[in-house]
């Protein structure tokens, strides 16, 4: 009986072929929209990029004033035993292992100027990063360029829109799981990832809400309202993160022992204590990672069939043009029809077992 992880394994991997061949979401039906993910929506000073760091344990994203994302980052985790060494890999160099996190963020800001020149550009092309780790759950997430109001010095006018329709062009699939990030010091009807989400999916059956910077708040106030769903009523749970502080950012606090830190703030805080453990960035991580297995799950049916419309109309269109010689275009192609077969396998075992 195959393991749920290896269902998510498989989406993965079905993802990465898409994205070789070109087909990485966009406009249109296509495979990739079948597939189920966690698009990850936030404003500029959300706390996005150390929502997604404290998921992971470790700092590897860029930090910056500005639009710091500007290529959708496909972030596939994938959890490997204890005591193991943690690494990183890219789609664009399969070749190479990065167990140096530092050199991993480098390597994004590098690939998303690769593509986008030094301008301050967004690109819908998206960046594949594969961590392997004890520290992290199966699962998979595409981080998003923040949400912006205005363009800064050497941006065009138009990125405040095409910021938006980017965002908007993932978090409208019916199969993607909608990851609205708000910082508690703002107002929740306002925040610019639960605007979005409520036009995109008004009964917030899509959507997580996740709530940031709790530490930051005024005194005397709290997040209570929110967290228990009184001032924003969505379908999920809302999960309630504490970040690490600037101070600790710049000592290089450990990511580890900030989700320590993290717990120990939920349990012994007297407004949320009662919530503790459906609190923080480790009990999101698996929250998520539970939620896209189950929509996997209801999906499968939808993606077969969808894989195999694709392979009629390859072959259709195969017996029209001859066969492929060539080997990189067949090896391709041999490629997702094996992807295919065994994510058809899987499913098969699924129904076996019950």
């Amino acid at each position: 009986m195959a393991t749920m992880d290896s269902l998510i394994g498989l989406v993965n991997k079905i993802q990465r072929a898409c994205t070789v061949l070109g087909d990485h979401g966009g406009q249109g039906m296509s495979l990739w929209e079948a597939l189920p993910s966690v698009a990850v929506v936030g404003g500029q000073s959300s706390g996005k990029s150390s929502v997604l760091e404290s998921v992971v344990g470790r700092d590897f994203l860029p930090r910056g004033s500005g639009i710091v994302t500007r290529r959708p980052l496909v972030l596939q985790l994938h959890q490997t035993d204890k005591g193991t060494t943690e690494y990183a890999e890219f789609l664009h160099m399969p070749k190479r292992k990065f167990t140096d996190f530092a050199a991993v963020r480098k390597e994004i800001q590098d690939e998303t100027d690769r593509i986008t020149g030094k301008s301050k550009a967004i690109s819908n092309v998206p960046i594949h990063l594969s961590i392997y780790s004890p520290n992290v759950v199966n699962l998979t997430l595409i981080d998003l360029p923040g949400l912006t109001k205005v363009a800064v010095e050497g941006q065009p006018e138009s990125i405040v829109e095409d910021i938006e329709n980017m965002v908007r062009s993932y978090v409208e699939k019916p199969n993607s799981i909608i990851l609205a990030i708000s910082p508690a010091n703002q107002d929740i009807a306002t925040s610019d990832a639960i605007k979005l989400a409520r036009e995109v999916d008004p009964s917030g059956e899509r959507t997580f809400g996740v709530v940031t910077k709790l530490d930051l708040m005024d005194k005397g106030t709290n997040a209570l309202d929110v967290l228990e769903g009184r001032a924003y009523r969505l379908q999920h749970p809302w999960v309630g993160i504490v970040n690490r502080s600037q101070a600790d950012i710049n000592k290089n606090v450990d990511m580890i022992y900030a989700r320590k830190k993290e717990r120990e703030y939920f349990e012994s805080s007297p407004e949320y204590g009662h919530l503790a453990h459906k609190m923080g960035s480790e009990y999101l991580a698996k929250l998520l990672s539970q939620h896209l297995e189950l929509v996997i799950r209801q999906k499968i049916p939808s993606i077969i069939a969808l894989i195999n419309k694709n392979l009629d109309d390859i072959n259709a269109e195969l017996d029209r043009i001859g066969r492929p010689i060539a080997v990189d275009s067949g090896a391709q192609l041999y490629t997702i029809l094996e992807l295919c077969r065994a994510f058809d396998r899987v499913f098969k075992e699924h129904l076996d077992g019950g």
